[in-house]
């Protein structure tokens, strides 16, 4: 196929870049800084990159001519600083805002992409510290970030209408050793203190960073709607704890407590201080398996070298 991908130089945009490269796809980066996007994801004849302001679709429209796919992953870090007012609107208009342009650049399109997979979040719920299932039938929750995602898949919508299928993937935690949540998390645990965050019940709906991967190269062949992007077995926060202890061999004692996380994230600390149970009920009911459906089999994969499982 011919895939073009907005953030395709970010923590799972690489990966999913190297997979379509990989089984022999072309494929379009488009990116703010093409130069830097080059280093992170190397040199290949069916790699191209394109320098693009998101905002300012009509530079750059007629580029996207002859795609079949678009897998739109752009939006700033959620968790890399505090958020403060303008941090909170920078969340909202990269992805929103963006979002909204690239819709308008497929609808300029003579020859429009047969799919668009856009990104959302397990946000989408809001907070859900009870515990209760959510599958992709269930409301949305209240909040920020329950607010942006709603406003974020809202801006996908109108690809519908110019006849193309709409996948919007409602990601979770992904677990990679070079970034993401996992990443920010080991060093403690090397150190010999890691342990719970926040009062631990908290729900984490995680998903190992290749299968979120195969799961969007199984969407760019079939399914519309909403997708959420998480493993089948989520975990309330101090198994999740407990789990990588036993994986790193290093004790999971020492709880990080929710105030000294809000103290240096100040609201943005929710993100892992508030939690959802997340099931992937309509990738299973597609027929989509997991490869690594239990989270201390992903860890182990990450985690420790292959001939040390």
């Amino acid at each position: 196929m011919r895939i073009a991908i907005t953030g395709g130089s970010g923590f799972i945009g690489r990966r999913l870049v190297a997979r379509l490269l990989e089984r022999g796809d072309e494929v379009l980066v488009l990116s703010r800084r093409p130069e830097q996007a080059r280093r992170v994801l190397g040199a290949s004849p069916n790699l191209k990159l394109l320098e693009y302001d998101p905002y300012q679709p009509q530079a750059w429209a007629s580029a996207l001519e002859g795609y079949e796919a678009i897998v739109n992953l752009a939006g700033e870090p959620l968790a890399s600083s505090r958020w403060t007012e303008a941090k909170k609107r920078e969340i909202r208009r990269s992805r929103v805002e963006t979002t909204q342009a690239l819709v308008q650049a497929l609808a300029s399109l003579q020859q429009k992409p047969r799919v668009l997979l856009s990104s959302s979040a397990v946000g989408y719920y809001g907070s859900h510290p009870e515990g209760d299932p959510l599958t992709e039938a269930d409301p949305p929750g209240q909040g920020f970030l329950a607010e942006v995602c709603q406003a974020w898949e809202a801006a996908a919508r109108p690809a519908e209408e110019l006849g193309i299928r709409l996948a919007i993937l409602r990601t979770g935690i992904v677990l990679g050793p070079d970034g993401g949540a996992l990443a920010q998390m080991l060093a403690p645990f090397q150190f010999f203190l890691g342990g719970p965050i926040g009062s631990g019940k908290q729900w984490v709906s995680w998903i190992h960073r290749d299968d979120w991967v195969s799961l969007v190269c199984f969407l760019l062949q079939q399914g519309s709607g909403v997708f959420n992007a998480t493993a089948p077995n989520p975990v309330p926060m101090e198994e999740f704890c407990r789990t990588l202890g036993q994986v790193l061999a290093r004790p999971s004692w020492l709880p990080v407590p929710a105030l000294a996380l809000e103290l240096l994230l100040g609201e943005a600390a929710q993100v892992v201080l508030t939690g959802q149970k997340v099931i992937p009920q309509a990738a299973l009911q597609l027929g989509f398996t997991f490869q690594y459906p239990h989270l201390k089999e992903a860890l182990r994969q990450l985690l420790i070298p292959q001939g040390n499982r």
